[in-house]
């Protein structure tokens, strides 16, 4: 069992309020019926394990999820390094702007979102399913 609680009725948003795509994906998210859990990464520290999680869910290694052309990023990392899980954990928790993109957790499904009409559309489609029933 994962230690992030999925529910067809809520919708979670992992997201950074200080970039504009994460302000964008959470103004497209207030707009569903569901409930919405928010959680702003640049506030609220996730840890290691629900990193894993959701790499794991999106199908991905952890290195994926950062924006490795960020200045954060190429600050502290430069490039063509090589880092391990725990590290790749550390970044994403202690340089959240470096979040590639949000990431929406609709049910039990994972979505990276890398532009706001993402969420209408994994919203729309779920919609979409449960008239064809």
């Amino acid at each position: 069992m994962g230690t992030i609680s999925t529910d067809k009725k809520k919708i979670i948003l992992y997201y950074n309020s200080e970039t504009p795509l994460g302000k964008q994906a959470y103004g497209f998210v207030q707009a569903s019926s569901k409930k919405v859990l928010a959680v702003d990464i640049s506030k609220t520290k996730i840890t290691g394990t629900q990193w894993l999680e959701i790499s794991e869910n999106l199908h991905t290694i952890l290195s994926k999820l950062v924006n490795q052309e960020h200045p954060d990023f190429k600050n502290n990392y430069g490039s063509g390094i090589s880092l391990d899980k725990e590290d790749w954990i550390k970044v994403l928790q202690n340089k959240p702007k470096t979040l590639r993109c949000p990431i929406l957790v609709n049910g039990k499904e994972f979505h990276l979102i890398e532009t706001p009409s993402q969420i209408t559309k994994h919203l729309e489609s779920e919609e979409n399913k449960k008239t064809l029933k």
